[in-house]
């Protein structure tokens, strides 16, 4: 008997074979819509995730806010720290210190506070930069119920108390403001 000869493999030529092409994805699991209506190119953009959707979409002047807010807490911590009475002097118009001790514990809070502002700058994560929001929002609203029961007590009214009550207040209203700006759903495009 003479050996049969195999009959000649067929190659198959799955890239010009758009069927085969699409089956093979379906397999895959990739090329379909996902739950949240992302279309994966390839299975380890679908294991690895879509880096675009876990951006923040950041307000305008947003990273300004937060390096002017560093700057201010940092400004103020170190003067509260170095020179308590000038600080006390330059809110109370010239009210008696009766002790610095107070002031330079408050300087210790702002100091670790403006560390805090000076690591929120540097991040992408939309959970710490709210934190840090809302973290400036309630110390100047604190500060603005602590001074304004301060006047209360004492009756000193000043320009700069007045200056400084306006500000908190401005703060307090940028800070809520960037708050809920992060925290919004973006938009689907």
């Amino acid at each position: 008997m003479a050996a049969k000869q195999p009959p000649p493999l067929m190659k198959k030529h799955s890239q010009t074979d758009l069927v085969s092409r699409l089956k093979t994805r379906k397999i895959l699991g990739v090329g379909g819509e996902d739950d949240d209506g992302e279309v994966h190119r390839s299975k380890i953009s679908q294991v690895l995730g879509n880096e675009i959707k876990f951006a923040v979409r950041e307000p305008l002047g947003l990273r300004v806010w937060q390096f002017v807010s560093a700057v201010l807490f940092s400004g103020i911590a170190i003067m509260a720290l170095a020179f308590p009475d000038q600080l006390y002097d330059a809110v109370f118009d010239g009210a008696e210190v009766t002790s610095k001790t107070p002031i330079r514990l408050y300087g210790g809070a702002l100091l670790s506070i403006s560390l805090i502002m000076w690591n929120a700058l540097y991040t992408a994560e939309k959970v710490i930069i709210r934190w840090t929001l809302l973290t400036e929002a309630c110390y100047f609203g604190v500060q603005f119920l602590v001074v304004t029961a301060t006047l209360a007590e004492t009756g000193l009214v000043s320009l700069g108390i007045l200056l400084l009550l306006a500000s908190r207040l401005l703060f307090v209203a940028i800070s809520v403001y960037y708050y809920y700006q992060v925290g919004r759903k973006p938009k689907k495009v």
